[in-house]
């Protein structure tokens, strides 16, 4: 089993691919509409922050049964 947070990456970047998730990047970041921006960037953050988080969580809990396995 490899420790790699491969599950939490591939849905971070289906969901960035995805149509939906294209234009709501845009519109964070190179929207010319300014009250678009303020709205969607800390929304995309957040989202981020998660992933990453969740990310984390992952690996951590794979290196946990990686090393649990190891022991028996």
């Amino acid at each position: 089993m490899s420790r790699w947070p491969w599950i939490s990456l591939i849905v971070t970047i289906a969901l960035a691919a995805s149509p939906w998730g294209r234009e709501f990047l845009s519109s964070a970041f190179v929207s010319g509409e300014q009250l678009s921006r303020n709205i969607a960037r800390p929304i995309v953050l957040a989202a981020g922050a998660a992933m990453l988080i969740l990310a984390l969580c992952e690996y951590l809990l794979r290196l946990w049964y990686c090393r649990r396995r190891d022991l028996r």
